[in-house]
């Protein structure tokens, strides 16, 4: 019974190794390392080699801490390849846990500051007109009187309850403006209104001029497309019935003369099952309406080569005629 071998994973980072191999490198000075990439939790010592940039565990701490000897992949992965240059690497903590941690604790802030937020889509707001494009409403005599009768009922000193320290009843300008305004336009609506009957005279006068005018317009219309309308009618009769447009050959729907047509199908069939071409067909097959051409009439009839109205056609151009006239070889 043959066996596979097993494919050989990186090992797990045992924490306290039984070694004693120090690395002669240079120590690995902990104040010098970034704040993310070490961790003294008592117990769980760890830091990130310089070298295959792993989290590798630190053992010694009692004595001489080094880092215990690891693989450059992670654990239980398919990347047994030994880190020679940092494994058993000592190192120097100058550090203390509960500083690093002070600092671990600050940056949190400061890292999420920095961080992308969310892109919010804006609201698509229609941008406001310019000011020689607003066009001012207008304005009529009863909405000013809405609003100055509004402006009764609010205002203290339009019914009397507003006084000066003499005793004296206060004026209100707001009230006194649109009062006048209430009057001027009181004064001009039978000016706007015999405007408006005029305006609205002369529409309806455009209207039944455009509705009169509308059937000789149509007319003309008509007359100018009439032309072409009559030339397409008269061709189209010119034509066959049953025939195809100019892009194809013609179709008739029924054979001219029955009899001869069957003979010549049958004639064509005994020369294709015998092996050689039809009385009066070329040695080399060509097709009648592309032109291609095909070796022998063995490989023409693989690929589905026809004879239409005693002519030989190749299996792209049979295929636009209909399979009463199709006869295989």
């Amino acid at each position: 019974m043959i066996t596979t071998p097993a494919m050989p994973k990186a090992s797990k980072r045992r924490r306290k190794t039984r070694t004693s191999n120090v690395n002669h490198r240079p120590p690995v000075i902990a104040s010098q390392l970034k704040v993310n990439e070490i961790g003294l939790t008592p117990g769980k010592e760890h830091l990130v080699c310089p070298d295959c940039s792993t989290w590798v565990p630190i053992t010694g701490m009692l004595g001489t801490p080094k880092l215990v000897p690891h693989h450059t992949g992670r654990a239980k992965t398919a990347e047994p390849r030994r880190c020679t240059a940092g494994s058993n690497r000592p190192v120097t903590i100058d550090v203390e846990a509960d500083a690093l941690r002070t600092q671990l604790i600050e940056a949190v802030p400061t890292t999420a500051s920095r961080r992308a937020t969310k892109v919010l889509p804006k609201p698509k707001v229609k941008p406001a007109p310019a000011t020689s494009q607003v066009k001012p409403a207008p304005i009529s005599a009863e909405q000013v009187s809405r609003a100055f009768r509004q402006h009764q009922q609010q205002c203290l000193a339009c019914k009397g309850e507003a006084k000066n320290r003499n005793g004296q009843t206060l004026p209100c300008p707001d009230g006194e403006r649109l009062a006048v305004t209430v009057l001027r336009l009181l004064r001009q609506e039978p000016k706007r209104q015999a405007v408006r009957e005029f305006f609205a005279r002369e529409r309806r006068r455009f209207d039944r001029q455009y509705a009169a005018a509308a059937p000789a317009k149509r007319a003309s219309e008509w007359a100018a497309v009439q032309v072409s309308v009559s030339d397409a009618d008269a061709a189209r009769k010119l034509l066959p019935h049953g025939d195809r447009p100019a892009d194809g050959p013609s179709l008739p729907e029924e054979p001219q003369d029955v009899e001869a047509f069957h003979r010549r199908q049958a004639e064509l069939g005994r020369h294709a099952r015998n092996g050689g071409p039809a009385e009066g067909a070329p040695v080399q097959p060509k097709c009648a309406n592309c032109g291609t051409t095909e070796l022998n009439f063995v490989r023409a009839a693989a690929a589905e080569w026809c004879q239409i109205l005693r002519r030989t056609h190749c299996g792209r151009c049979a295929g636009r005629f209909p399979a009463w006239m199709r006869t295989q070889f």
